[in-house]
C-alpha cells in the first residue's frame, strides 16, 4: 500500500484528533503495511516539544494516542485484506476502541522519531485484537494490547 491507510477513510471519518487528515489541530498519523513484512503496521511519529512530560521524556498520554490510533488503522487495513477488498471501498472498515491497555516499559525520549510496529493478533467477527509495540533509538519503551470494533455502516 503506497498510501497510508488514514488517507483512505471517507471523510466524515478523517476527523479524528489522532489520524485524521481533516484534522488540522491532531497528530496525523500515518500507517503503512511494512515492505519487509507485510503482517506488521509500521507508523512513525515526531514528537514536539509542547508533546513533553518532564524535560526529555515524551507524555504517556500522547503515547497511548499513538498506540490507539495506529490500531485501529491496522485494523481497518486488516479488515480490507481479510475481505479482499482494496482499501478506501465502501462500505469503509472503520473502528472504535473496546479496550485499550498500554504497559510503559522505559520512559520515551521525546528527541527522536518514534516507530510504532502493530501486528494483528484476531479478527473475529466485528472485533479485531491489534498488538503494538512503540520504539525510541531502537529500544522498546511502550507495549499496547487494543481491542476494536467495527462500526456498522449506518452509524
Amino acid at each position: 500500500m503506497s498510501l497510508p491507510i488514514q488517507a483512505t477513510y471517507p471523510d466524515n471519518y478523517a476527523v479524528c484528533y489522532g489520524c485524521g487528515r481533516l484534522n488540522e489541530h491532531g497528530l496525523q498519523i500515518k500507517s503503512f503495511w511494512d515492505a519487509a513484512n507485510p503482517d506488521i503496521a509500521i507508523c512513525h511519529f515526531q514528537p514536539k516539544r509542547y508533546h513533553t512530560a518532564v524535560p526529555g521524556f515524551a507524555y504517556g498520554g500522547l503515547l497511548a494516542s499513538l498506540i490507539d490510533c495506529h490500531a485501529t488503522g491496522t485494523a481497518a487495513a486488516a479488515m480490507y485484506r481479510a475481505a479482499g477488498r482494496a482499501p478506501g471501498t465502501e462500505p469503509a472498515f472503520r473502528f472504535v476502541t473496546g479496550t485499550l491497555n498500554v504497559r510503559y516499559e522505559a520512559p520515551t525520549p521525546i528527541d527522536t522519531l518514534l516507530e510504532l510496529r502493530a501486528t494483528v493478533r484476531e479478527i473475529k467477527g466485528r472485533k479485531v485484537i491489534v498488538d503494538v509495540e512503540l520504539f525510541a533509538h531502537g529500544q522498546r519503551t511502550v507495549r499496547g494490547e487494543v481491542v476494536v470494533f467495527q462500526l456498522m455502516p449506518d452509524l
